[in-house]
């Protein structure tokens, strides 16, 4: 059995700690954690907390990744307020790709891949309407767009090197990692714990368009089954994949499934800025925290309202076709609705959400 040392950067995210969990898991590799925040160690999983924006620090804490032979990518700093706005920062997010992967180049010489987490921002998806289902050859919106700076500096960094890339793109992120700000499930979750406990109905609270349009997710756990398959797989050398559940939904024929999860009554739509309107809930999160004996998150770790203004104001098809990882041989598929609940029901069970 071929031992495989892989290096997660953004070990703690959204995606990161799934990626994490899922190679932990197989006893051929052997994991390394990067992240700004210092995580806990376990067997076959160590950690290094490092700063990717200062390259000198990043060379010296990675200098010593000689046994590297895999490289997940999933770090993202947010840029500006509006979360429809982060693929605008573009310097900060491939400089942070930039010295890590360079680092770990320098000092692996066995390095065989590196896999690099986009999204469906690529196509334009926060903009407006966009052609449906988008394809991995549709061309580019115009720029800024980080993902655009990501994946044209690995390409070059690549040409002619022993090792390959693979570029995946998946869409609304479905996990959950206090601290992170893209994942929709603790904003539905904490959203609708909140209502809740105000007497109030669940309402769906972005634009009703976006409430009868198509919309597409990724479940956390799918995204780590994906990255391993495309870190593994021959075909996927140097190719982008768009990787979601593999269906779509409209948010009208679920939101009545939801608010059965918290066992209240729903309500028309009614459209409202979460960031506005949840600014001033911390008191009452604290105070719902100790009444239902909830573990002790923070309320700006648990949840990150731009996030869920974006996802619940794309009154716009959101689309991706998945067709092709199919025909490179990924083939697992999720069903959305039932995910959704079951991981809404899981943070109840865990007291995340009461």
């Amino acid at each position: 059995m071929e031992k495989k040392t892989a290096v997660v950067v953004g070990a703690l995210g959204v995606i990161g700690r799934y990626i994490v969990d899922r190679l932990a898991s197989l006893p051929d590799w052997q994991v390394i954690g990067l992240s700004r925040r210092q995580g806990v160690d376990r067997e076959r999983v160590r950690y290094i907390s490092v700063d990717l924006l200062d390259a000198h620090e990043t060379r010296h804490r990675l200098i010593e990744l000689g046994d590297t032979t895999h490289v997940f990518y999933s770090a993202f700093q947010a840029s500006g307020t509006q979360a429809a706005d982060y693929a605008r920062g573009t310097d900060i997010n491939r400089d942070m790709l930039v010295n890590s992967v360079s680092a770990i180049e320098r000092a692996a010489p066995g390095l065989q891949r590196v896999v690099l987490v986009t999204g469906t921002k690529y196509y334009g998806s926060h903009l407006g309407p966009f052609r449906t289902p988008a394809k991995e050859t549709d061309p580019r919106h115009m720029p800024p767009d980080f993902y655009f700076d990501q994946i044209d500096w690995l390409t070059a960094q690549q040409a002619g090197k022993p090792w390959s890339w693979a570029e995946l793109r998946p869409q609304t992120l479905c996990g959950f990692a206090p601290g992170t700000a893209m994942s929709i499930i603790p904003v539905i979750a904490v959203y609708a714990a909140i209502s809740k406990e105000l007497g109030l109905p669940l309402r769906f609270p972005g634009k009703p368009g976006a409430y009868r349009s198509i919309y597409q997710v990724t479940e956390s756990t799918h995204i780590a089954n994906a990255a391993l398959w495309a870190a593994t797989e021959p075909r996927a050398a140097n190719q982008a994949y768009n990787i979601t559940n593999g269906d779509y939904f409209r948010w009208a024929n679920l939101w009545p499934r939801i608010a059965e999860v918290f066992e209240m009554p729903y309500a028309d739509p009614q459209t409202i800025s979460l960031v506005g309107h949840m600014a001033d809930k911390a008191p009452l999160w604290d105070a719902m925290v100790r009444k239902h004996g909830l573990k002790p998150h923070r309320y700006q770790d648990v949840v990150a309202w731009p996030f869920g203004d974006y996802v619940f104001g794309c009154d716009w098809d959101v689309m991706t076709s998945t067709t092709k990882a199919r025909q490179h041989g990924f083939h697992d598929v999720v069903d959305s609705e039932e995910m959704l609940v079951r991981l809404l029901r899981q943070f109840r069970s865990e007291k995340i959400v009461p």
